[in-house]
């Protein structure tokens, strides 16, 4: 069998050494596709390849490589219909979401970093005056900080956005002068292969864009254990990324990692009720919960703790579940069959805890499919299994809390710490919790993003920082160079 997706390595179409796998539709559950599955040798080519091809793409002109990803973005909003309907029947994923988040955003993101390849990477600082001593006469130095690129960097992306993820690694990482590895994630791998193609047809040159795939962890391994390999970034779960850590530790490889959530969403007795409700509701439709940055712990203080119940439970059945293809559809499945087992084993987890479930709680009933119903459990406490682990699905637990103080106790009394959120018509409260905390970002009365912010985690939900600047930053390594005056 050789008709399946072809790898991309040092500028070639490869034809898999380990044969392929099928890609499966969640909605319909037929095949997608065949996706190549590499061998070990393949991958540890690819990386080969782009360590050959780190000395000249390193020396490029910034406007050369800005020229490169700003026609790359062209081709990707040019093909974003085509492009949008593969992520789809990949992922899953609502006809608007397809469009607008993944690809549009995929396209958006390397427009945004062919201008960050155009960004000052020098900075002078202050001079320094030298008194004569053991290191040489009297002298005023100068100095330089200077953001290099780190080399070869391996990109392993997640499954819920076969577009924004890898984009948002690959551009910045070309804009800094770096070469990548990317790994997709099993489930929706072709998406990136188009925009493998996008990036040839833009003229990147051989060996500095190659993407390796597999449906066994060897090929993803393979790529961080690389002696070629000077960083790794990936996104998705914490215990992954925790055994990515340790293999990048030994070599003391770089690292960049988005891991999970578990965000918190506080929602105090003066707040805007209804707007709450909105912006927590979207963790039941946005990617069908499939989101790191979804709040969904809700803490409600008592005297409303009722209201947000009813509110939530509500908005969960206003939601339309079903085909992502078809119009008014909000709720598409999940990734796999697997994944709703997993779901629906926290649902029933979340019962026999004590949990009521107020909405939700049952299988769809459609023939084909890997859907979940939006589910909403109440009268939680914080040490619930449900309340403590990312279950990646369409389900909130709510929380109630007498005083701010313990709002701020429980919402810190979590592993995890990506994005947490504060409703409170008193804004200076509002900000006053949100520095206290531990997380890498806050919404206040917004589940809103400014794509210009830093974006991370605290604790067990990653490692550094990306988007925007911060995402140059990140796929650099800082030199001093030093002169006498």
């Amino acid at each position: 069998m050789t008709d399946g997706q072809r790898l991309f390595i040092g500028g070639s179409w490869v034809v898999p050494d380990d044969g392929f796998y099928e890609v499966v539709d969640p909605a319909t559950e037929g095949v997608v596709g065949l996706a190549p599955e590499a061998s070990r040798d393949q991958v540890l080519a690819a990386a080969a390849a782009a360590r050959e091809a780190f000395g000249s793409w390193s020396r490029t002109s910034p406007s050369e490589r800005a020229a490169i990803l700003d026609r790359a973005a062209d081709l990707i909003q040019r093909n974003l219909v085509p492009y949008a309907e593969l992520a789809q029947a990949e992922s899953g994923a609502t006809t608007g979401t397809a469009r607008g988040m993944q690809v549009g955003v995929g396209a958006a993101r390397f427009r945004r970093y062919a201008k960050g390849a155009l960004e000052p990477v020098e900075e002078a600082l202050v001079p320094q005056i030298n008194e004569a001593g053991p290191f040489g006469a009297a002298a005023v130095m100068g100095a330089l900080a200077v953001r290099q690129p780190v080399g070869v960097v391996t990109c392993i992306t997640s499954y819920n956005n076969p577009w924004a993820n890898p984009a948002g690694k690959i551009a910045p990482a070309l804009a800094m002068g770096n070469t990548v590895v990317v790994k997709p994630a099993p489930q929706d791998p072709l998406s990136v292969y188009r925009m493998a193609e996008a990036l040839e047809s833009a003229g990147v040159p051989p060996g500095v864009v190659n993407v390796v795939s597999g449906s066994r962890a060897e090929v993803g391994e393979a790529a961080v254990e690389s002696g070629d390999v000077d960083m790794v970034s990936f996104t998705g779960s914490t215990a992954v990324g925790q055994r990515i850590a340790e293999v990048c530790g030994r070599d003391m490889k770089r690292q960049l990692m988005e891991l999970g959530g578990k965000g918190a969403a506080i929602v105090f007795d003066d707040a805007d009720v209804a707007s709450a409700v909105r912006g927590i509701g979207t963790t039941f439709s946005f990617y069908s919960g499939q989101i790191c940055t979804a709040p969904t712990r809700v803490l409600a203080q008592r005297a409303v703790y009722d209201r947000v119940v009813d509110q939530l439970a509500a908005y969960a059945s206003y939601l339309k579940v079903g085909d992502p293809r078809a119009e008014g559809t909000v709720v598409g499945p999940v990734i796999s069959s697997a994944h709703r087992d997993r779901v629906e084993s926290y649902v029933e987890l979340g019962r026999k805890e004590g949990a009521r479930v107020v909405a939700g709680g049952e299988r769809p009933a459609y023939d084909t499919g890997f859907y979940v119903a939006p589910t909403l459990l109440a009268d939680c406490t914080n040490d619930m299994r449900v309340a403590r682990e990312e279950i990646f699905g369409p389900v909130v637990v709510v929380i109630p809390f007498d005083e701010e103080e313990e709002a701020v106790t429980l919402a810190n009394d979590s592993d995890y710490g990506l994005i947490d959120y504060v409703w409170s018509g008193d804004v200076a409260r509002a900000f006053r919790v949100a520095r206290r905390l531990r997380a890498g970002g806050v919404g206040v009365n917004t589940v809103g993003r400014n794509m210009e912010a830093p974006f991370g985690g605290f604790k067990k939900s990653g490692v550094g920082r990306d988007v925007g600047s911060y995402a140059l930053h990140a796929y650099s390594e800082v030199q001093a160079i030093v002169w006498p005056g």
